[in-house]
C-alpha cells in the first residue's frame, strides 16, 4: 500500500506543479498594468515604475515564478491587486460559501440519483427505468444559468415560496445574523442556536443548490444504473436469488458493495467539478462565493487571485482524486499492482 500512495503522491504533485506553471505564464501573457491597477487611476509614471518593483515584475519570469512558489509554500499566496488583501484571506472570505453550496447540492444529486439508479437498473425497462434515464440525461444536457432561471421563474415568481437570490433574508440579516465560525451558514446558525436565521438560509439555498446537483445527479443515475446492470448479470447474484435471500439485501448489500466504486470515483470528480460550475449558478443567484470573487479578478485581471483560485480548484480536485483512489485501493488490493 506505501509504494501505491507514493505514486499517487508523485502523480498529484506533478499535476499541481504543471498547473501553477501553466497558469503563471497564461496570467503573465494577458495584455495588462498590474502596477498601474496596485497604484490606482491617478498615478504618475514614477509610481507605477516603483509599483512593478514592489510587486517583482521588473524581474524575468523564471525568477517571478520561483518566488511566487516560494512564497505559496510559505503560506504567502500574494496580495490581491483589486482588493489589496492577502489572496489567502480573500479565498478564505468567498470559498465557505461555495463550498457550502457544492455540498448542499451534491447531497441532494446522491441521496436521490443513487438510490433512483438502483431501482433503475432493478426494473430495466420498466416506466421507472425510462423516468429515471429522462431525468439523468436532461440533468446532464440541460444548461445550469438556464434551468436556475426557470427555477427562478417558477418558485419565485409564479408559486412566491422560495427567494429569488442571497444567502439570507434581509430582514433576517439585521435582525438575526449569523456568527460567523466556518463561513457556511447553515452549520453556523445550527451550532449557535440561531434557528430563525437557519431557516433563512435553507430557503436561500434550495434553488441554487437544487440547479447545481441536476449535473451531478444525471451523472449519478447513470453510473449507479450501468454499474448495476452489469453486477445484477454474475453468478454470485444469481446464486443469491436461487437461495431465496430479500431482493432488497441482494441489491443493497451484494451488488451496491460492488458497484460502489465508480460511483465514488464519478462523485468525487464531480464534487471538485462543481466548485468550477458553481461560476454561474451564483452569478445567476447573486451568491457570493468564489465564483464572485474569480469572475472579479479575471475582469480586473488580479493575476495574484487567479492563481489563488486556480491552485484551490486544482488542489480540491486532485486531492479528491487521490482520497478516491486510496479507498478503492484499501477495499481491492488488485488496484495497488496496477
Amino acid at each position: 500500500m506505501i509504494p501505491y500512495i507514493i505514486r499517487r503522491l508523485l502523480l498529484a504533485s506533478i499535476v499541481i506543479i504543471g498547473v501553477s506553471i501553466f497558469t503563471f505564464l497564461l496570467t503573465r501573457v494577458v495584455p495588462s498594468e498590474p502596477a498601474a491597477r496596485w497604484v490606482g487611476p491617478h498615478a504618475t509614471t514614477t509610481q507605477i515604475a516603483a509599483a512593478r518593483i514592489e510587486l517583482g515584475l521588473d524581474k524575468p519570469i523564471y525568477i517571478q515564478y520561483l518566488t511566487y512558489i516560494t512564497n505559496f509554500l510559505r503560506g504567502n499566496w500574494g496580495l490581491s491587486i483589486r482588493t489589496h488583501q492577502p489572496v489567502l484571506h480573500d479565498l478564505f472570505l468567498y470559498f465557505p460559501a461555495s463550498l457550502e453550496l457544492v455540498i448542499f447540492g451534491m447531497l441532494v444529486a446522491f441521496i436521490i440519483g443513487i438510490p433512483l439508479g438502483i431501482v433503475s437498473a432493478a426494473r430495466d425497462g420498466t416506466a421507472i427505468d425510462h423516468f429515471s434515464r429522462i431525468l439523468s440525461i436532461a440533468g446532464v444536457a440541460l444548461p445550469s444559468f438556464w434551468l436556475g432561471l426557470i427555477l427562478q421563474l417558477v418558485f419565485f415568481k409564479e408559486l412566491k415560496i422560495l427567494p429569488l437570490s442571497g444567502r439570507l433574508g434581509m430582514m433576517t440579516d439585521l435582525l438575526y445574523p449569523v456568527k460567523h465560525i466556518t463561513g457556511m451558514y447553515l452549520f453556523d446558525a445550527i451550532v449557535t442556536g440561531n434557528f430563525t436565521a437557519w431557516v433563512s438560509a435553507l430557503s436561500h439555498i434550495i434553488l441554487p443548490g437544487v440547479t447545481l446537483a441536476a449535473y451531478p445527479l444525471g451523472l449519478a443515475v447513470r453510473m449507479t444504473r450501468a454499474t448495476m446492470l452489469e453486477i445484477l448479470k454474475e453468478d454470485y447474484i444469481r446464486t443469491s436469488r436461487a437461495y431465496g435471500l430479500p431482493e432488497i439485501k441482494i441489491l443493497t448489500v451484494y451488488a451496491m458493495r460492488n458497484a460502489i466504486g465508480p460511483v465514488m470515483t464519478v462523485g468525487a470528480l464531480t464534487l471538485a467539478y462543481s466548485l468550477v460550475s458553481t461560476f454561474l449558478i451564483e452569478a445567476v443567484f447573486d451568491w457570493p462565493g468564489l465564483g464572485y470573487y474569480a469572475s472579479k479578478a479575471i475582469m480586473t485581471v488580479d493575476y495574484p487571485a487567479i492563481m489563488g483560485v486556480t491552485l484551490l480548484i486544482s488542489f480540491t480536485y486532485v486531492l479528491l482524486n487521490l482520497l478516491v483512489d486510496l479507498a478503492q485501493a484499501f477495499l481491492d488490493p488488485r488496484i495497488r499492482v496496477s
